[in-house]
């Protein structure tokens, strides 16, 4: 696991130590999406724990946003509006983020509520497999589980769990829902391309999400395709991941991101809030950029 004080920047060929005067974290999830914790829980974590900036990416979804930002005024934490997008490309699927997005664009709010309902859709396809498997689950189950939030398989995980299925979140994918598991069923995604149009047209910055486990081939495609940005700092990054993500930023004139992927709850990544973040260097890095698209 890399020591992550600091974030390793290239200065001359050598590998340098940036101190935070800021902690930012900008990849969280709430209950709004596929996380346990509503916005305002969110921001309170985050500013208990030390975060100066945060960025709410829940998947396809940014209903959670106002509160959020409203909750982090009082609390003097910044909370950057952010979306994550679902990709597919070479039969892989790809994330995308998004930043300083306008949680008000028509044709972003018009995304969101096609993809919301497809979710929908999936989600009763996969329990219609998992009963098929002996599984007594319902929709209903699930949905208790995500309320008011874009459903998704951890709610099905979820769902599993209580019910006594699966010990964890991870035996439910790993035996059940996961890529390659018997009751899995692919989800609708818009190409990378489009998600970058997306994210463009409503004021935002585009960034690759968790680049590690996609091929190189697909990393140099989305930088040739217009991507703002890599998210380096990850809980799934190992530390020569870093490195090399740090010099493919600045070798091709890239912003920098990172955040902890929080979530909360079954999945048990409680310790990485706080732990994953990014200084106010690539934080300004992304607000000049802002400034040069509008200008």
């Amino acid at each position: 696991m890399p020591n992550l004080e600091y974030s390793i920047t290239k200065n001359s060929g050598k590998l340098t130590v940036e101190n935070f005067d800021v902690k930012a974290d900008l990849h969280i999830h709430t209950n709004l999406s596929d996380g346990v914790y509503d916005p305002c829980t969110v921001v309170q974590k985050s500013a208990a724990i030390g975060l100066n900036i945060i960025s709410i990416t829940d998947h396809d979804n940014v209903n959670g946003l106002k509160e959020a930002i409203e909750c982090g005024k009082d609390l003097k934490v910044e909370v950057i509006p952010g979306l994550e997008i679902s990709t597919d490309l070479e039969d892989k699927e790809i994330h995308l983020l998004g930043y300083f997005i306008d949680i008000n664009n028509d044709e972003l709010q018009k995304y969101l509520k096609f993809f919301r309902d497809e979710r929908y859709h999936r989600a009763k396809r996969i329990v219609q497999k998992l009963q098929k498997l002996g599984l007594p689950i319902t929709i209903d189950n699930v949905m208790e589980k995500a309320q008011n939030s874009a459903v998704g398989r951890p709610h099905i995980a979820y769902a599993l769990i209580d019910l006594g299925f699966v010990n964890d979140y991870y035996e439910a994918f790993h035996k059940y829902i996961g890529d390659y598991g018997p009751a899995y069923e692919k989800k609708i995604h818009v190409s990378p391309i489009s998600a970058l149009k997306l994210i463009s047209d409503s004021g935002g910055l585009s960034f690759i999400a968790h680049p590690g486990n996609i091929k190189d081939s697909i990393l140099y495609y989305l930088i040739r395709s217009g991507i703002d940005g890599i998210e380096i700092i990850h809980p799934s990054h190992t530390e020569n991941q870093i490195r090399f993500f740090n010099g493919i930023v600045s070798q091709y004139c890239l912003l920098g991101s990172g955040g902890s992927d929080f979530h909360g709850g079954k999945k048990e990544d409680e310790d990485n809030l706080g732990k994953y973040y990014i200084s106010s260097v690539q934080v300004e890095a992304m607000r000049k950029m802002l400034i040069k698209n509008n200008s």
